[in-house]
């Protein structure tokens, strides 16, 4: 097997663990505190998305952007960047200890600038519930930072496998305080101080082991690390000058998700909102965890390497089979996530009329599952030419048009709000798409979309019929009257179902057809299911 196999393969086995796990977290937490029409459900999805949005800034944009491709060009330095990680730890934990203090005294602000059209009362609660939560930010920081210093040692099991070890201690919490309080509990009034520290810092406590579970793994990837404040010679200036281009991009989806926040907490209460598109948001990011980011971390890994050494051939040749094995796995996802929204999404509710609702959400969010593929290799390539300036600008596009959609959300019937604002999204990121392959293609003057662009179409001609076969199957069940949606048990089951249904008639189609890739897949499931 090769390194990129085993690496993909030890990654999609334990993401496929951690986002099983994440299920059932999230389905306590909604037994907790409910979800569609729940206040204090919104309050606390605004509050433990303050630290996340840091999260996803680091992970995806400094990080990612920056701090692997520069990991594996000081490996060729005479004691294999041993110096030049150490330094840069140590900037890194300096940098969120001191964002971790203001972000917590800045906590009201932040609950405000998220969701101010909260009641008073709910705005009360969510400031309560940012206290205990925003001191994530320094764990999830500590995660992101060490997890991607490992993945550039090629070292990708711990960061994957860590956040079950979070998911098992919210559960468990979650757990204590149904036990305790009983649930769901949504209303604002109801909620005492002792039940806000223990929903809130059962959620900070996951992340704080979250963190240290990845310092074991340390000296396997022979990392000696101490702390050094000689930063001269980190390489500041070259950091800063891609990070500054990160940072403007960073800020610019904020200023998005912003708009989107505070629009969906106009409708808070009244129809679905923050909660429901953060479980809807869950369930797309099922697929692209467990394929996307599990085969294409090592490779981003490995076009680094190749982009490093001038070798452009071998870049296109990484896109190409990259793009062309994800596809084969995302285009199926797409098409049972969408004949399964109904049963997928009364797994995050407590009614059938909140899972019709909520599917809406989950539908809008998958018009970009696929376009959001591509371009998460598409986007690693300029970062592995140190090319932090290009994203910038089609990113700048992508978040005007999802500011612009999420304003003309408003205009729509207030249950279809949140539903307009995933949909926007979805259509920015196929815009951004267009732009950063125009882009790449420009840089690269060739990127070989003829080798992967026929075989993505040849499987969504191949996921169309299986799909419809998948949602007949909840037709046949009784649709809105099906056993499938009588608690979040039968809809997980149901959701399993259509899921095998119409992943068994894509393998025949693709099998007539003899697609190549067909067993190259097939292969990837066999070391995952043989790594699990």
């Amino acid at each position: 097997m090769s390194s990129i196999g085993r690496a993909s393969t030890l990654i999609a086995a334990g993401t496929l663990v951690s986002r099983l796990t994440g299920f059932l977290r999230s389905v306590v937490l909604v037994a907790a505190v409910g979800s569609v029409g729940s206040r204090a459900a919104d309050a606390f999805t605004i509050a433990n998305q303050l630290p996340n949005n840091l999260y996803a800034i680091i992970s995806t944009g400094l990080l990612t952007a920056v701090v692997v491709p520069q990991i594996v060009q000081a490996a060729a330095h005479a004691d294999g960047g041993r110096a030049f990680i150490s330094k840069l730890f140590t900037l890194g934990t300096v940098a969120l200890v001191a964002t971790t203090a203001i972000g917590t005294i800045a906590a009201p602000l932040l609950v405000q600038l998220y969701a101010s059209q909260f009641t008073p009362d709910q705005l009360a609660l969510a400031t309560a519930f940012a206290y205990w939560c925003i001191p994530q930010l320094l764990f999830y920081g500590l995660y992101a930072l060490l997890g991607e210093i490992l993945n550039a040692r090629r070292v990708y099991g711990p960061f994957t496998w860590a956040p079950i070890a979070n998911n098992v201690i919210s559960i468990a919490g979650f757990g204590v305080f149904i036990v305790i309080f009983g649930g769901p509990v949504t209303e604002v009034a109801d909620w005492t101080p002792t039940m806000i520290a223990l929903l809130a810092g059962t959620a900070t406590l996951g992340i704080v082991v979250q963190a240290a579970v990845l310092m074991v793994f340390w000296v396997r990837a022979g990392l000696h690390l101490r702390p050094d404040f000689a930063w001269r010679g980190v390489g500041l200036r070259n950091i800063g000058r891609l990070a500054g281009w990160t940072f403007l991009m960073v800020v610019v989806g904020q200023v998005a998700g912003i708009v989107q926040s505070q629009i969906m907490s106009v409708v808070s209460g009244d129809a679905p909102a923050a909660t429901v598109a953060a479980n809807a948001w869950l369930l797309y990011m099922l697929p692209f965890s467990v394929f996307v980011l599990s085969i294409g971390t090592p490779y981003f890994t490995q076009l680094s390497e190749h982009a490093a050494a001038g070798r452009d051939e071998e870049v296109r040749a990484d896109i190409a089979r990259s793009i062309r094995l994800l596809g084969l796995f995302m285009v199926i996802s797409t098409a049972v996530l969408a004949a399964a929204a109904v049963p997928a999404s009364r797994i995050f509710t407590t009614t059938a009329d909140y899972a019709v609702d909520a599917s809406w959400v989950l539908l809008a969010f998958l018009v970009g599952l696929i376009p959001q593929t591509v371009l998460f290799i598409i986007g690693r390539v300029f970062y592995a030419y140190n090319d932090t300036r290009t994203p910038f600008f089609f990113t700048l596009v992508q978040a005007s048009i999802v500011i612009i959609t999420a304003g003309l959300a408003l205009n729509l019937p207030i249950a279809f709000v949140t539903a307009g604002i995933a949909l926007g999204q979805s259509l920015a990121v196929c815009v951004q798409l267009a732009l950063a392959t125009w882009f790449l293609r420009r840089r690269l003057s060739r990127i070989g979309i003829r080798r992967w662009m026929p075989s993505l179409a040849l499987f969504a001609a191949a996921a169309v019929p299986a799909g419809l076969v998948g949602w007949g199957v909840y037709l046949l069940s009784g649709a809105e009257s099906s056993w499938m949606l009588e608690n979040q048990f039968t809809g997980a089951l149901g959701s399993a179902l259509i899921g095998i249904v119409a992943l068994a008639v894509y393998v025949g189609i693709l099998a007539l057809l003899r697609v190549p890739e067909l067993t190259a897949g097939w292969q990837t499931i066999r070391r995952i299911i043989s790594r699990r």
